[in-house]
């Protein structure tokens, strides 16, 4: 459905004017001649904008728009004014106006903030469904003494406004620091914009950063806002931004500095307050060295320093983040699983992670969807975890690591999933029969295992009981 733009103003030839031009561009138009005909249209209709006189008859724009701000906090409302002046635009923007427009109008000025309001609305939905998602999804979990020591750093970083850079291996978790520290700051009800600068096509990243002006280029048909003015007020994740150009780094420093920029194709300074947190998985130490990154930039992103550590790091959080994320997919997938063996936990923390967090949650979601027998009362057992690697599971002297198998082409390739699986099991049940004194129904018990079952994996195993 198109927006609905609500034209309130008590001259009848500037309702029929905007009411053509905007319905050429694709709104639907409702019109109110004073404050409180305007109220009544509100409470039903639900506008997406409101264009708003301050002069009228009955009630002023002024005290129309304290009232709408009042009964709607979020509506957007856009001021219109023949009689302007600095104090009465700054008043409107006090009680929480959009914009203030001078008349006589210039409607190709009133159709561009009218633009950049339905883009400002967008983002804040999106934000208020990504804040929701939030609520469930991104958040820090684990216990374990680094995540710990983050969430500490966090709690202490996040009212200020020094840049922040977040560095560590991907699949750490880096891009919900970064979500935490803006929900936990003064600007948790700005927007927070998130840029991955690694998928940006080098000739686009400007114009996705900075925004361009109708004609910049071939192709820039409309004027468009860029990030960094999207993000005003609020916060700006750059993720993998050691992947930009260094003529892109100079621009983000002057950024940085001057907290002014220009669009692409532009002449106009835009001033913006935005807080820049950063991210990436390379050492930006040595791509300085390399000279592929800016020393300047490093030492103005680097004011607040993260250093997120490798799941294998941090084993303690291995089980909580399972658990975490096996409560997260079994309402998704509509199994119920008890929880995790003993059993599955060992062969989690002893596995060594290289997609860090990434990696287990993906793993866990696999062994919902793909294992049959996963029902309510049931416990995630070490069969089902090793059945849902991809790769083959190797055990060494330091744990768990992880191989790429090559397909067996006449005895040429290495052993496949199924023979380490076979070596496991063995080694598992030996391991367990002599926990429990070589007892086999009370081996069975811990292993959850029929004892008929165990005696044929012994005997298959070729493991001597006696």
């Amino acid at each position: 459905m198109s927006r609905l733009v609500l034209i309130v103003d008590d001259e009848q030839s500037i309702q029929r004017s905007l009411t053509g031009v905007l319905g050429d561009e694709g709104y639907r138009v409702a019109c109110a001649s004073g404050g409180k005909e305007a109220l009544d249209v509100i409470r039903s209709e639900r506008p997406d904008v409101i264009l708003l006189d301050i002069w009228m008859p009955d009630l002023d724009g002024l005290e129309t728009l304290r009232e709408i701000k009042r009964e709607f906090p979020n509506q957007l409302v856009i001021m219109m004014s023949g009689h302007g002046t600095i104090e009465t635009a700054v008043k409107a923007t006090k009680l929480g106006a959009f914009d203030f427009i001078e008349k006589p109008l210039s409607l190709e000025k009133t159709l561009l903030i009218l633009q950049n309001a339905f883009s400002v609305q967008d983002l804040t939905r999106e934000n208020e469904a990504l804040r929701k998602r939030a609520d469930k999804s991104r958040i820090l979990v684990g216990e374990s003494q680094p995540m710990n020591q983050i969430k500490d750093l966090i709690k202490r970083v996040a009212p200020s406004t020094g840049s922040v850079l977040i560095t560590g291996e991907n699949g750490t978790g880096k891009e919900v620091i970064a979500h935490t520290i803006h929900a936990l700051s003064a600007r948790y009800h700005k927007p927070f914009v998130e840029v991955n600068c690694a998928a940006i096509p080098e000739e686009l990243i400007e114009s996705e950063l900075f925004g361009h002006e109708k004609g910049a280029f071939t192709g820039a048909t409309q004027l468009r806002r860029g990030k960094f003015d999207l993000a005003h007020g609020g916060t700006l994740f750059l993720d993998e931004i050691a992947d930009m150009s260094l003529k892109t780094q100079a621009k983000i420093l002057r950024i940085l500095q001057e907290q002014k920029f220009e669009r692409v194709g532009g002449t106009q300074t835009i001033s913006v307050d935005v807080r820049v947190v950063a991210a990436t998985n390379k050492d930006l130490k040595v791509e300085i060295q390399k000279g592929s990154f800016r020393e300047d930039l490093y030492y103005r992103l680097n004011v607040i320093p993260f250093v997120v550590p490798p799941l294998r790091e941090r084993k303690a959080d291995i089980p909580i983040l399972a658990l975490h994320f096996l409560k997260e997919f079994s309402i998704v997938h509509g199994k119920t699983p008890r929880g995790l063996s003993t059993e599955a936990r060992d062969v989690l923390t002893s596995y060594s992670w290289p997609g860090n967090v990434r990696e287990l949650k993906n793993l866990i979601e696999r062994i919902l969807i793909l294992t049959p027998d996963v029902e309510q009362g049931q416990d995630i057992s070490a069969a089902d975890v090793l059945s849902n690697m991809k790769d083959e599971i190797v055990l060494g002297p330091e744990g768990f690591t992880k191989k790429r198998v090559e397909e067996d082409d006449g005895g040429t390739g290495s052993r496949n999933l199924k023979d380490a699986r076979h070596d496991f099991e063995k080694e598992f049940i030996l391991k367990s029969l002599k926990e429990n004194d070589w007892n086999i129904s009370k081996t069975a018990q811990v292993l959850g295992i029929e004892r008929s079952y165990l005696h044929k994996k012994i005997k298959s195993f070729g493991i001597e009981t006696e």
